[in-house]
């Protein structure tokens, strides 16, 4: 890549450093899965079955990490896992990923416009939430037509804020749960009593499984670090740096974060239209405290929004430039910003603006079902693609010694990964609520596939370099 070919917008620039993918991929994580679902994940898994989830996750999340860390150092590319499993896989299934993580983020995008949009009803109760809704989604497509080093650095603040935040509701709760810190109804500390005896599985282990997409849509977005990688200026050492803090410290907030709000709040007041966080500070007290956490809660759920939309255009831009998408969406801004992919993407995600007053409290969950789904296939595609990567390299006499960064444990960290993420379909066809998720993400994927045997049979598709 020359200066000149930069100056004419043909390539996107390494502008991201270090600690902007870190905390990309950490505001990518910490949403609306951990500031609103884990409400529903406490209400129907009960405590103890909420804490097992997210630790289940947290696992899956650190196989991912580490089989995509490996790949992303070796091809720091913005098209990710979806140019890796062209390669490594089959153009076929390149092109079902590419489309499937599209389309998954720009409805998740979508959600988190609602989800903002629900959180100003605290302070606005008479303003409709499409009202709300319009004015972030002009905010997220202002950031995103940004240069990228502008986009990297307000994500790095988002996060910053938001990560700050949950630290301070961890101590806060912890004084709750010991009395330090009285609850305003005059009740006594709650220490264990709602995480022990008869609430830890209230509605049986089968509720753990039945919310386990729920749980793995909450950490979908670590993998944005892949995409990421091609505007990385040191991907051999930005990105193995963001596997290790990622993985560790979202565990930890995650974990830690539910314990204190399975602790505090009852399960079975834990629900979906109020985040359980702003229960809490509404609990104890606080004077504002309630209203300053539902705003870093909002700051949290804009930058999972605008992390989300830069994912989906770049990776439906890269699919442009191989022809797996319409070459239209290819050129870039003087900015070196793919404003046409951008577009189209922040179109799509308008569609899901309807969940807030068709559907807000059956949709939006059927919603996050869906894109849990997707995010689960793009995981197994993540690893399958690691494991024939490793395979063919070791195959044609390289050494592991040459690879800068490596998944442990060959093969089975692939291996173990692909079979977790499948059992995951097994307890979602078990479930009747949440069955049709299951035949629907299926059927796209179907599509995908029937699309690209159609459409690009007879086509040549543009593979990434050898590496």
């Amino acid at each position: 890549m020359t200066d000149s070919t930069e100056r004419k917008g043909i390539h996107l620039t390494r502008a991201l450093k270090s600690r902007h993918i870190f905390m990309l991929s950490l505001g990518g994580v910490i949403g609306t899965g951990l500031f609103m679902g884990s409400g529903v994940t406490i209400n129907q898994g009960g405590p103890m079955g909420a804490i097992l989830a997210y630790l289940v996750a947290g696992f899956l999340m650190y196989l991912v990490m580490v089989c995509l860390g490996e790949l992303s150092v070796q091809m720091p590319v913005s098209g990710s896992f979806q140019t890796h499993a062209t390669k490594f896989i089959g153009p076929a299934t390149g092109f079902m990923i590419g489309w499937v993580y599209w389309m998954s983020w720009a409805t998740t995008v979508g959600l988190e416009f609602t989800a903002a949009g629900m959180l100003m009803v605290r302070w606005f109760p008479e303003v409709p939430i499409w009202y709300w809704s319009a004015l972030f989604v002009v905010v997220l497509f202002g950031l995103n037509a940004l240069a990228t080093r502008a986009f990297g650095e307000a994500e790095y603040w988002f996060s910053g804020i938001k990560v700050a935040a949950i630290l301070g509701f961890i101590i806060v709760g912890v004084l709750v749960i010991f009395g330090a810190i009285p609850l305003t109804s005059g009740e006594p500390a709650p220490m264990m009593n709602n995480l022990i005896g008869d609430s830890m599985f209230p509605n049986g282990l089968s509720a753990v499984f039945a919310v386990m997409m729920t749980v793995v849509y909450a950490f979908q977005g670590c993998e944005i670090m892949g995409v990421a990688a091609g505007e990385t200026d040191q991907p051999e050492k930005s990105i193995p740096r963001a596997v290790r803090n990622v993985v560790f410290r979202v565990l930890i907030f995650y974990v830690l974060a539910i314990v204190v709000l399975s602790a505090i709040v009852p399960w079975q007041q834990a629900g979906l239209m109020e985040s359980p966080f702003v229960q809490v500070f509404d609990m104890v007290g606080i004077p504002y405290a309630a209203d300053l956490m539902n705003f870093v809660i909002l700051t949290a759920i804009l930058s999972v929004g605008n992390s989300g939309l830069y994912a989906s255009t770049r990776i439906l831009w890269a699919m442009s430039k191989t022809g797996m998408a319409p070459k239209s969406l290819s050129p870039l801004s003087k900015r070196g910003v793919p404003l046409r992919a951008l577009s189209i993407t922040l179109c799509f995600a308008l569609v899901s603006l309807m969940t807030s007053f068709v559907a807000a409290d059956t949709l939006f969950m059927v919603l996050m079902a869906v894109s849990g789904m997707s995010g689960t296939v793009t995981w197994i595609v993540i690893a399958l693609a690691q494991y024939k990567f490793r395979r063919a390299y070791l195959q044609g006499g390289g050494k592991l010694s040459d690879l800068k960064y490596r998944a442990p444990l060959f093969p089975l960290v692939p291996l173990l990964c692909i079979a977790l993420c499948s059992s995951l379909f097994v307890f979602l066809a078990l479930d009747e609520t949440q069955r049709p998720s299951l035949y629907w993400g299926f059927g796209f994927i179907a599509v995908c596939y029937a699309a690209y045997f159609i459409i690009h049979r007879k086509r040549q598709v543009v593979l990434a370099p050898s590496v």
